[in-house]
This record gives C-alpha cells, structure tokens and sequence, in this order.
C-alpha cells in the first residue's frame, strides 16, 4: 500500500508513518480521502489548527489522517479520557456515601456529644436527601445533641477549581466548585449550583419574585428586577455568594443555575434547616473538621453507581462529574490526574507526550492528540465496562449534546461520539458505521477558530460523510468564510447558537 505525504510518495510495509510537520493521508479510498481534503480546505479554516484521523474500530488501520499526531486543546474530549481511566480505576460499581457520624453515646433522646456529617464527593447529592439522613437521624430516637454539628468535607482538598480555568466562567453552572460535600438542585446533577426562580409581581413596574432553592442561608439574593417587559439577567459577583437579578419579565421565567461559593458551606445550611424541620436541636455550634477515628454511622446515603453516573456525565457534558472523578481518584487535581495516569497505557495514551490537568478539559493546558484520543476509543472495546460507557456517548440526531446535529443524515443513530467546545476549540471523537456496516473511529479537533462560523458544521460533514461510505456520498458541505464582526463584537446575537459551550451548559439542547 503507498500513501500521500506532503506530495511524496512513501512505501508502508505495515502500518502508517507519520510525519511531524502534517501527517499522511491514506489513498487506498481516494473518492473519501478527496471528500475529507475538500472539508478541511474550506475557507473557514484559514488560520485554524485542525487535526483530524480515522481509522478502523476493530483493527486500528489508519484510513485518514491529516495532523493527528499533534497535541491540541479539546476541550470536553478529555471526559473520554477521564471516565474511561476512572472506570478502570474505581469500577464501574463504585458508589459514594454521605453519613452522619459520632463518638458520643445516646442518653435517651439525646445524642452527648458531636454529629458529623461526612462527604466522600457525592455529586448527586440532593436536598431531599440531605433531609432523608436528618430524618432516619429522628426516626432512631434522637431530637437533642449536646455537642456541636461537625461538617467533615476532608475526602478532598480545598482547591475549588481546576488549574487554568477561567474567573469569569466562574458564575456559570458549568464552572462550579469541587466539593466533597456539595448538592445538585436538579435531575442533571448540576453539583455545587443553586435554582433561581423569577416570577413577575402583582402589578406592572412592581418588584419581580425571586426566590432560591434549595432555600438556605448563605446566598443574598439582590433584585432590582421589576414587573413588565424585557428580559432577566442573573449574576454572581466574583468570589462571593451575592446574585445579583435585575431586568424585567411579565411572565415567570425558566429556572435558572447559578454557582455557589463553597458548596459545603450551602450543605451546611440545608442540612441544619433538614434538623430543625425534624425537630433536632443541636446545642453546640457549628465548625468543620475530620470525624474522629472510630466514630460510628448513625446514618448513611449510597450514591448511584459510577457506571449510572457515566450517562449523565458523558450525555450532557458534566464538568462537575467529570471533576469527581479525579478527586476521588486522588483527592486534589494534581494526585487524582497522576492516579488516573496510571490507566492511561492501557487505554493507548503514553503519559508523557500528553499534559492533562483536570478531568473536564475546562482548562486550555490540557494538550491531546487526535491519535490519543481514537486510541483510546479502540482500547475500550476490550474492556469490561465497555458497553455502559459507549451506551452513554452521545448518539447524532437522537440525544444529549448531539440531539440537534445530524438530523435526517446518515449519520443519525449511526454516530456515537463526544463533543467539546471552548471558545476557538471545538472537538468531535467517536465510533461511526458506515453504510457498508463497517466501524470507523474517527477525532477532529479544530484550535485557533474564529467566534463568528460554526465549527460543528466541520465536524458534522465529516462524520457525515464516513457514515455514507459503501454508499452514494452526498457533496461535501463546505463552510464559507465567517462573517465579519462588527468592532469590539464578541457574544453572538441574540437567537444565534453559540460554538463556545456545550450546548448542555446553556439548556440549548
């Protein structure tokens, strides 16, 4: 077999060789190797650092490559990486536990001496479930403690975010803190966030409604929002649990996210309310620290199993998710990566040509390769764990963050792959089959994108046009040049789509 390098021709006894300065292009397929050149020659690209390599699922043979070998940003691609080495670390049955604790004895209805709650990193953790343990606390016979209320977040460290992540994600719901005691206020396990719902008032110009849940005492809500027509903004101030809402609004709006500082500091509150509405009466003050050695579980809540949790991580995005599993791997960012390293060779990433520092890929120093990343598509087939976790990607025009892409294509039901998306990064890795039922891996990663065109419109013809092979291809969409900005535009308009997020983060799918 011959391939195409740079305009040279080289003989591969085996295998592909590839080159530093722009890879090699196989040429046994040439009407698909022409369609691909033709996408990533587009006029859009200008500029951009795209790297893109499909090979055979089952075997490994390299059918396309064109700049794989090189690192790049990509964003949400590391979840790939990060949910397959935790799996083979933890298993797919671990679970998390969040208990009430003591070393003091029982006097009757009254405990004499400390209750701890403790956090291993639960993300799913609920109130209704911090007010479960409150309740089997009651339903054992206690109403009083003599000691203080203990909070025990001690399973990881205080680093609340991950090494580069950027200050003003910091409000958003995506950008949240990492805590071993934290609470997710709804069914996506949006872990250290709160509610904020806002409702217009009783008559036009009154104050707008706003109200928080789950309801505590750490954040101060300031609205100036009013009743009648406009729109609602929702902000937290940097470094501090004051959201601000202002705007105006006649109708009562979707409820919205909003991040927290020290989600253990929230747990705290919704967990003294979970006592007092039980009727428990904690005499001591309230403090954090370590539970004793040999203190015993009054109570305790198990976590769903990592390989539930996959689902949600890996459909919708979940940064928060995706930052348990390296602390609990490890209990800071820096030992959880190193622990989860240790899975890397077996999944076909070597440790040191890459540089991975959380476990979301919110962070621009993480640098990984197209090649890394369908390597560690082809290893998982053999693992045990494998069906869960490649039943948990998201599948093109059905669900999660490819829901909307790829409709009425080819590639509908026939794509199972993970996005990414960073503002100029933008990614798409997984497994395709072709109409002539073979299975293809394939991962693009486009860096140094403009703000104003579609990446995923790149990424969607491609993995388009390996869903058509053994077929009639359709023409190659092409993307046009982007248009121009006006001066100082940044944010999309309003009803465009924005490429610099998930889709998931900001309810767009």
């Amino acid at each position: 077999m011959k391939f195409r390098i740079l305009g040279a021709v080289v003989a591969a006894a085996a295998g592909l060789t590839l080159t530093s300065s722009g890879g090699a292009v196989a040429v046994d397929n040439e009407a698909l190797t022409r369609d691909l050149d033709a996408i990533l020659a587009g006029p859009a690209l200008v500029g951009a650092d795209v790297g893109l390599v499909v090979r055979d699922a089952n075997t490994g043979d390299v059918v396309y490559t064109r700049t794989s070998s090189r690192r790049q940003q990509i964003a949400s691609n590391l979840k790939l990486l990060t949910t397959a080495a935790a799996l083979d670390l933890l298993g797919p049955d671990y679970r998390w536990k969040t208990e009430l604790l003591s070393s003091g004895t029982r006097n009757g209805s009254t405990l004499q001496g400390d209750l701890v709650l403790r956090g291993t990193g639960d993300p799913t953790m609920s109130q209704s479930r911090y007010a479960a343990l409150a309740t089997a606390l009651k339903n054992s016979g206690v109403t009083k403690v003599s000691g203080s209320l203990v909070i025990d977040d001690t399973a990881f460290d205080s680093q609340p975010y991950g090494t580069g992540w950027a200050w003003d994600d910091e409000p958003f719901a995506y950008s949240a803190e990492t805590s071993a005691l934290t609470l997710s206020p709804d069914a996506k396990f949006s872990a250290g966030t709160v509610l904020v719902r806002v409702k217009p008032g009783a008559a036009a110009g009154a104050p707008a409604v706003v109200t928080v849940e789950p309801e505590n005492d750490r954040v101060h809500v300031v609205n100036t929002a009013t009743t009648g027509s406009g729109s609602i903004s929702i902000e937290r101030d940097h470094g501090s649990n004051i959201i601000r809402v202002s705007g105006a609004t006649n109708a009562e709006i979707s409820p919205r996210l909003s991040t927290v500082k020290d989600p253990t500091a929230l747990v705290t509150s919704v967990f003294r309310n979970a006592l007092r509405a039980n009727g428990i009466e904690v005499a001591g003050d309230v403090r954090e620290a370590a539970a004793p050695a040999g203190a015993a579980v009054l109570a305790s809540d198990q976590s769903q199993s990592l390989g539930q949790l996959i689902t949600p991580l890996l459909k919708n995005s979940n940064n928060m998710l995706a930052e348990v599993l390296v602390k609990t791997a490890g209990k800071s960012f820096g030992n959880g990566v190193n622990q989860l390293s240790s899975k890397w060779s077996g999944l076909g990433v070597n440790p040191n040509v890459v540089e991975i520092v959380d476990g979301s890929g919110m962070s621009r120093m993480n640098q990984v390769s197209p090649d890394d990343l369908t390597s560690i598509l082809i290893k998982a087939k053999s693992k045990p764990w494998f069906a869960t976790w490649e039943a948990s990607l998201p599948v093109a025009g059905v669900d999660g963050t490819l829901v909307n892409r790829m409709k009425n294509t080819a590639a509908a039901g026939n794509v199972k792959a993970k996005t990414g998306s960073l503002s100029g990064v933008s990614a798409l890795t997984g497994y395709v089959k072709t109409r002539d039922n073979r299975d293809l891996v394939f991962s693009v990663v486009q860096n140094n994108v403009l703000l104003n065109f579609s990446p995923r419109t790149i990424e969607d013809s491609i993995a388009v046009r390996l869903a058509e092979e053994g077929g009639t291809p359709s023409a190659p969409q092409i993307q046009s040049v982007p248009q121009q900005r006006t001066a100082g535009e940044q944010e999309p308009k309003a009803g465009q789509e924005r490429f610099d997020v998930e889709c998931s983060w900001i309810n767009a799918c």
